[in-house]
């Protein structure tokens, strides 16, 4: 594929499982779901010229981006490029002005149950039921998308456990600290066990220790033949973590394709800077700093 350019985890969270288990701590793929849908024609997420304008500011201009099965996928972008506003319409979310957004080959504006039973999101800012405990939150979305009550149980439970959340076991989600947010935000996401990710800088303000862990779940659910779309401004995260790497500026797509490709033969942050068009110089003019 070329590049494109435009000026220890639940056992049973496996992508699309429904309730599959193998040994623990790893993700068994219900068959016919797993890694054999890397080759799949069907892209886990595909993104056809969505537009998005607000005040008669185009936010997003015409966005084609294609996430192939069993990809880690990061979006990086300056704030103000769009990211946050193109993955809101992916999801469904909000909707487009123009444009299609497909999950698995499912239309999110004309089959939205379907879609969203596919996808797992974590949105910035993810608004909750605060006057609830965690087990409480995820108990109450587990029953609200329809799985049995005992797959929920037993889900919660090791959500809590994983994420590191069960010693909070009493706490309202009201008290939770801005890193515990982050984790509950997630565990309600994987609850479903869907097949594809989105993530709205999944791991501001959470710690190193809580953070080792989310890689992990993410880089078995993707082995697992799921895929992930991350979103984040941490571009050492994005070299670590992704091999597909799509550049937004402006509300354009500046570059996708393998990480590789994007980055060439220097860091994903000299590309970056040099495709969105940022200075790399120092604070000129504040020489009152220095006095």
């Amino acid at each position: 594929m070329d590049v494109t350019r435009e000026g220890p985890v639940p056992a049973d969270f496996a992508a699309g499982t429904t309730g599959t288990t193998g040994t623990a701590g790893a993700v068994a793929p219900e068959a016919g779901r797993g890694r054999g849908e890397r080759g799949g024609s069907t892209p886990a997420l595909h993104l056809s010229g969505l537009v998005k304008a607000f005040d008669g500011r185009t936010a997003v201009d015409r966005v084609t981006l294609s996430v192939p099965r069993g990809s880690f996928f990061g979006l990086v972008g300056p704030n103000g490029a769009g990211k946050t506003t193109t993955l809101s319409m992916a999801v469904g979310l909000l909707r487009p002005d123009a444009g299609r957004a497909h999950i698995l080959g499912v239309d999110v504006w004309e089959d939205p149950a379907r879609a969203k039973e596919l996808v797992g999101v974590l949105p910035d800012g993810m608004a909750l039921p605060e006057r609830l405990t965690g087990r409480e939150l995820l108990t109450y979305m587990g029953l609200l998308r329809g799985l049995p009550a005992d797959t929920v149980v037993r889900r919660v439970e090791e959500l809590l456990a994983v994420l590191e959340l069960a010693d909070a076991e009493r706490t309202l989600v009201v008290d939770y600290s801005a890193g515990m947010r982050k984790k509950i935000g997630l565990a309600t996401a994987l609850l479903h066990a869907p097949r594809l990710l989105v993530l709205d800088e999944p791991f501001e303000a959470v710690d190193p220790v809580s953070a080792t862990t989310i890689r992990t779940i993410l880089r078995r659910f993707v082995d697992a033949g799921g895929a992930v779309v991350l979103s984040s401004h941490v571009m050492t995260l994005v070299e670590q973590m992704c091999d597909h790497v799509a550049v937004i500026a402006a509300g354009r797509v500046a570059a996708s394709g393998p990480l590789e490709l994007v980055r060439g033969t220097g860091s994903l942050e000299e590309a970056f800077v040099h495709l969105v068009g940022g200075r790399t110089g120092g604070a000129e003019g504040l020489s009152w700093l220095a006095s």
